[in-house]
């Protein structure tokens, strides 16, 4: 496995795409999405919830006493240049809360400025937030921007998922004009943890064939666990990972965990990742992955 995809960080850069200019700007769709949780007796009670433009919430039916879930859907069906999602999600002292995607976001073809999706994560005391949405799907000649940043009390739980898919296998897609940005950034008790960005322009087939960049993978993911334990999660965690289908690094220190994974193709991605997650949740995955 190359150290740089088990490194808290790593970028991946090439040549900046034709037809990308911060000149050239086109505003498509706008959209933005925001839940606030609260803790009340034993039950996790939606506190705000606010929705504007193509960004939605659904709120499952669940348990009374289990962690609330939200579904976030893009109604515009994807983003392409001058879009801009927004999503934020709050957790209070001692509430849980599970936020996925009803289907995995699509980055289309750009007329010219880059898409942007940004995302906030808020967890109080005592609280968990499990982040994992379905995977990302960039086409060829796709152009997006993404920013993650959470703020974590000391004794609360974080876990973020993602995954990328370049492209869709099962329809021979391969990506010689993308641009692609990915920023993280995770504070606990308002000190920065993680910091993490990912740069993918250009040629992504070229560039994702170096040994010590993507040895030819088509899909990757990325998944970090804060929390007071995470240490004992490691040994767990690359027991679920283990196989030949994938390969994969964990590390794990200072209550924090750092997944990577990288396959040739979304199917084989998503069974070692819902694999992982199980493990690191205790628990299945949301139905609306199973949809």
């Amino acid at each position: 496995m190359p150290v740089s995809m088990i490194a808290a960080s790593f970028a991946i850069a090439g040549e900046e795409p034709s037809g990308i200019s911060a000149r050239s700007r086109l505003q498509r769709v706008r959209g933005e999405a925001r839940v606030t949780i609260r803790r009340e007796g034993a039950h996790n009670r939606l506190d705000v919830l606010r929705q504007s433009g193509s960004a939605k919430v659904r709120l499952p039916r669940i348990a009374a006493t289990a962690p609330l879930e939200a579904i976030l859907l893009n109604t515009a069906g994807g983003v392409t240049g001058g879009d801009c999602l927004s999503f934020a999600v709050s957790v209070g002292e001692s509430a849980a809360a599970i936020v996925s995607s009803q289907a995995a976001e699509r980055a289309y073809r750009s007329p010219g400025d880059f898409a942007r999706i940004e995302t906030r994560l808020d967890v109080g005391p005592k609280g968990r937030l499990d982040w994992i949405p379905q995977e990302t799907i960039l086409f060829e000649r796709s152009a997006l921007h993404r920013r993650l940043e959470a703020d974590v009390a000391g004794s609360a739980t974080l876990l973020v998922a993602e995954a990328i898919l370049l492209g869709r296998a099962a329809m021979g897609e391969t990506l010689h004009d993308i641009a692609f940005r990915d920023a993280w950034r995770i504070r606990r008790d308002g000190i920065p943890v993680f910091a993490d960005g990912m740069r993918l322009e250009g040629d992504a087939v070229a560039v994702m064939a170096g040994g010590a960049t993507g040895g030819s993978a088509g899909a990757l993911a990325t998944v970090v666990v804060v929390t007071p334990d995470a240490e004992t999660l490691a040994g767990p965690a690359r027991e679920a990972l283990a196989g030949d289908a994938w390969e994969s690094g964990v590390s794990a220190w200072n209550g924090m965990l750092v997944a990577r994974m990288l396959a040739a193709g979304g199917q084989t991605l998503r069974l070692g990742l819902t694999r992982l997650l199980e493990t690191l949740r205790g628990t299945g995955m949301p139905r609306v992955w199973n949809c």
